[in-house]
């Protein structure tokens, strides 16, 4: 059964899809079957991994939107549309040079969808992705959620569904800005949504060992999370920030870069304390 890890800051701007598309390409990499659920609308890490817009025809939306129905709902004669299951629309990026990788992908129209689980009145509208995962579970050691950067019905979406959360933390001014509010949501949903969800760890991202800053912001994060924090930091790190506009991960582009190594090392730590 997969271990599902939601990666979420309501930041932007914070590593969060670099880290869910090469946390998914290494977990791969190392052998494990691994999915990788872009339910962002803005559909980066689709991107990031060589899927345009134009390239699927279906997407996490249709899911969302087809779950988000419901038949007492509908007027007289009215058909609900076909069901649309979560392995209806997985593909795989690059089968030849990372035949574990699948890929969910997603677009603006999540966004629409949103809008009509907002209209759900009934709790049912926590639990769609949930419901959507449970399907193929079996199928994957790992799912990786890329959530979007607000505290959205999509992110409790990626929260209810997960066994486990990691939050990326710039290494920046203002890093903690806003994590308090994050936090309390999280207890929220782990007192009345998903009792089960754990932190997995925090990771510190765009690490600049050169400044005193990125030092200082590292201490107060560990103060604040302690043994919660990665021991791996992702550094500034120029192949990094190009691998994305070639449709790759950091481990096709560059595998011999810094970025490169520090997400092998994450997943490594991420498969560790998941045992």
């Amino acid at each position: 059964m997969a271990k599902v890890i939601t990666i979420t800051n309501q930041k932007g701007g914070v590593g969060k899809t670099t880290t869910s598309v090469n946390l998914a390409f290494y977990l791969a990499k190392a052998g494990k079957k691994t999915l990788l659920i872009d339910f962002d609308p803005q559909g980066n890490a689709s991107s990031g991994l060589g899927i345009k817009e134009k390239d699927a025809t279906k997407t996490i939306s249709a899911v969302m939107l087809s779950g988000s129905i419901n038949e007492d709902e509908l007027e007289e004669g009215e058909e609900a549309p076909a069901k649309v299951e979560l392995k209806d629309i997985i593909v795989q990026p690059d089968k030849k040079k990372c035949k574990n990788l699948y890929l969910a992908p997603t677009n603006v129209e999540l966004a629409d969808a949103e809008v009509n689980m907002n209209a759900k009145s009934s709790p049912d509208k926590f639990f769609i992705l949930k419901h959507a995962i449970a399907s193929v579970a079996k199928d994957y050691d790992f799912i990786i959620i890329d959530s979007q950067p607000s505290l959205s019905l999509l992110t409790v979406n990626g929260m209810a569904a997960a066994n486990y959360l990691l939050l990326p933390v710039q290494t920046e001014y203002y890093a903690l800005e806003g994590v308090a509010d994050l936090l309390k949501t999280v207890n929220d949903i782990k007192k009345g949504i998903n009792p089960k969800l754990k932190l997995l760890g925090v990771l510190a991202t765009m690490y600049d060992k050169r400044t005193s800053l990125s030092s200082q912001v590292l201490a107060e994060v560990k103060r604040y999370f302690k043994d919660k924090v990665f021991d791996v930091t992702i550094p500034r790190n120029v192949r990094l920030a190009e691998a994305p506009s070639h449709g790759v991960a950091i481990g096709q582009y560059d595998r011999f870069s810094k970025g490169a190594k520090s997400y092998k090392a994450l997943a490594e730590e991420v498969m560790e304390r998941v045992k």
